[in-house]
């Protein structure tokens, strides 16, 4: 079974429950009021600001959502209320473990 990543007291590495050290994951956004690629800028520029290790942060105002990887956990009511506060809304989370493909999707 799946559980978000906790963050220590120290800081220190984070555990999944899968045992994995650092395990990344997915995370998709359902977000209400892009309308171009300028919010699709705006909402990249939040979740770089809330989540300073997402990586592959890409969002797409015609299916109004937004994904990306981190490897540490994720504070959803911080993320929705800078969301909010950049005049669009966080509809919908998901958090998922993400398997990195091998080369040319071979390997895994």
């Amino acid at each position: 079974m799946y559980q978000f990543l906790k963050k220590g007291k120290s800081g220190g590495a984070h555990i999944s429950a899968a045992g994995h050290k650092n395990a990344m994951n997915k995370i998709t956004l359902k977000i209400d009021g892009m309308a171009c690629s300028m919010c699709e800028a705006h909402i990249n520029d939040v979740i770089r600001k809330v989540v300073p290790d997402a990586k592959k942060v890409e969002s797409s105002h015609t299916k109004g959502e937004s994904t990306f990887l981190t490897d540490t956990a994720v504070d959803f009511a911080w993320l929705k209320k800078n969301i909010h506060d950049t005049g669009y809304t966080l509809v919908s989370f998901d958090s998922q473990p993400y398997v990195k493909k091998g080369f040319f999707g071979f390997g895994k």
